[in-house]
C-alpha cells in the first residue's frame, strides 16, 4: 500500500498551498477506500464465483470482449508506468547515497545508478512467481514504513530554522498559468500513491473463503488496518515536510534532507530496498500476461528460453525509458493521472453501478457519480501538468547525464 509516491507529497503540497493540498489529501484516501471498498465486496457477489483479477470482474460488467479491452490495457499501464518510475526511484536513491557517504568522491552519472538498479532487476525477474519473492516483498513493506517515518521525523527535528534558505508557503511560480499546470500535476502526484487496487483481487483470491465465512469479512479488516497505515505515513510526511520546507521541498523529500547523514543514507537505503521488491512485485503480473499472449494467440512454445527473452527485454525496456526520462515528479504527475486515476479512482464505481444497480438518486447513487467526475477530471488534467512538467526539465536535461 506505501508505495514510492509517498516521497513526492510534500512537493505536491508546494503546489498546492495548505487548504487545497489538505483537501486533495483527505478526499484521495477517502475516495481510495471506498473504491477499494467496492472491490472487497464485488470479489464474491456471484454466489458460487470469485473474481480474481480485475479483468474478470470487468469482463462480468462490461461483457467477455469490451471488459479485457477496457480493464487490461489500463492494468497494463499502471504496472508499467509504476515499473519506470521504480527504476528512476531506485537510481536517485543509490547516487544520493553515495554522495552522502563519499562526499569527496567523483559524481557518477545518474544513467549509471539507473543500470547498477537494474542489474538487480535483471536477476530477480527470472524467479519463478509471487511466492519466491515473497521474502523480498515483506522486507520491502517493512522498509517503505521506515523511510517514511524517517521522512517525517527528520523533518520535524531539523525544524524551520534549520532548513537550507526562507522557507515561504507563497505557490513556487509567479504567473497564474505555471501555478494551474503545476496543480495538475500535483494532483497526479497525490494519485499515484494509491496503486493497490491493481492487485487487491489476486490478494483477495488468496484468502479461503466458504459461505459462513466469505473473505470479504478478513480482506475488509485488512485493508483498513492498511489505510490506517496509509494515513499514518502519508500525512505526516506531506505536512510536515511542507511545513519545514516550504515550496523549496525537493520533489523526492528524502533528497531535501542531509543531516544526520548516516539516517539519510539509511533512509535512501530502505527505499532502494523497496522499490527493488515492488518493481517485481508490479512486473510478475506483466511477465505473465505477455508470456501468455505469446505461447496462446502467437503459437510460441513455452519454454526457458521464452522467458529469458520476455522477461529480459521488458527490464530492458523499462530501464531504458528511466533513463531517457529521469524526472521523478513529472513522471508521477503524468501516470497518476493517465494510468492510476481510472483503475483506482473511478472504475470501480462505474462497475458496481452497472452490476449492483443502486436507486437512482440515491446516496449510493450520488456518491458513486461524486467519484466518477473527479476521477474523469484527474484523468483529464493530471496527465497535462505532467507531460508540461517533463517537458519543460527535459529542457535543462542532456541525454545519459
Amino acid at each position: 500500500m506505501v508505495g514510492a509516491g509517498v516521497l513526492s507529497l510534500p512537493y505536491a503540497m508546494s503546489h498546492m498551498g495548505w487548504g487545497p493540498g489538505i483537501v486533495v489529501l483527505i478526499l484521495s484516501w477517502v475516495i481510495t477506500l471506498y473504491t477499494l471498498w467496492q472491490m472487497v465486496q464485488m470479489h464474491e457477489m456471484v454466489p458460487g464465483k470469485r473474481f480474481d483479477r480485475y479483468h474478470e470482474l470487468g469482463q462480468y460488467a462490461f461483457g467477455e470482449k469490451l471488459g479485457l479491452y477496457i480493464v487490461v490495457p489500463q492494468q497494463l499501464m499502471v504496472e508499467v508506468s509504476l515499473c519506470i518510475v521504480y527504476m528512476v526511484t531506485g537510481g536517485r536513491s543509490l547516487m544520493k547515497v553515495h554522495e552522502i557517504l563519499c562526499d569527496d568522491c567523483q559524481p557518477i552519472r545518474l544513467t549509471y545508478w539507473i543500470m547498477i538498479f537494474a542489474s538487480v532487476q535483471f536477476f530477480l525477474a527470472h524467479l519463478p512467481n509471487f511466492n519466491s519473492i515473497s521474502s523480498v516483498s515483506l522486507l520491502a513493506a517493512v522498509m517503505s514504513l521506515t523511510y517514511s517515518t524517517i521522512a517525517w521525523a527528520v523533518s520535524l527535528r531539523m525544524g524551520i530554522q534549520n532548513a537550507v534558505g526562507p522557507v515561504e508557503y507563497c505557490l513556487k511560480s509567479k504567473t497564474t498559468t505555471d501555478n494551474v499546470f503545476n496543480f495538475f500535476n500535483a494532483l497526479g502526484d497525490v494519485a499515484f500513491s494509491y496503486a493497490a487496487h491493481n492487485v487487491v483481487l489476486e490478494i483477495q483470491a488468496t484468502i479461503p473463503s466458504t459461505p459462513e465465512k466469505p473473505s470479504k469479512g478478513p480482506m475488509w479488516k485488512g485493508v483498513v488496518v492498511a489505510y490506517i497505515i496509509v494515513a499514518l505515513c502519508y500525512f505526516p510526511v506531506a505536512i510536515i515536510g511542507y511545513y519545514v520546507f516550504g515550496n523549496n521541498v525537493e520533489d523526492n523529500i528524502l533528497l531535501s534532507l542531509e543531516k544526520p547523514s548516516w539516517i539519510i543514507a539509511s533512509a535512501n537505503i530502505f527505499v532502494i530496498i523497496h522499490v527493488m521488491g515492488a518493481y517485481q512485485v508490479f512486473a510478475m503480473p506483466v511477465f505473465d500476461m505477455i508470456e501468455t499472449f505469446m505461447v496462446k494467440k502467437i503459437k510460441l512454445k513455452p519454454s526457458g528460453f521464452l522467458r529469458y527473452s520476455v522477461r529480459t527485454t521488458y527490464v530492458a525496456i523499462t530501464m531504458m525509458i528511466a533513463i531517457v526520462l529521469p524526472f521523478f515528479g513529472g513522471l508521477l504527475g503524468f501516470f497518476g493521472g493517465f494510468a492510476l486515476a481510472p483503475t483506482s479512482y473511478y472504475l470501480p464505481c462505474i462497475i458496481w453501478l452497472i452490476v449492483k444497480k443502486p436507486k437512482r438518486f440515491g446516496l449510493s447513487w450520488w456518491t458513486n457519480w461524486v467519484c466518477i467526475v473527479i476521477g474523469v477530471l484527474l484523468n483529464i488534467v493530471a496527465p497535462i501538468g505532467g507531460l508540461r512538467n517533463i517537458i519543460l526539465s527535459a529542457k535543462n536535461y542532456r541525454l545519459f547525464s
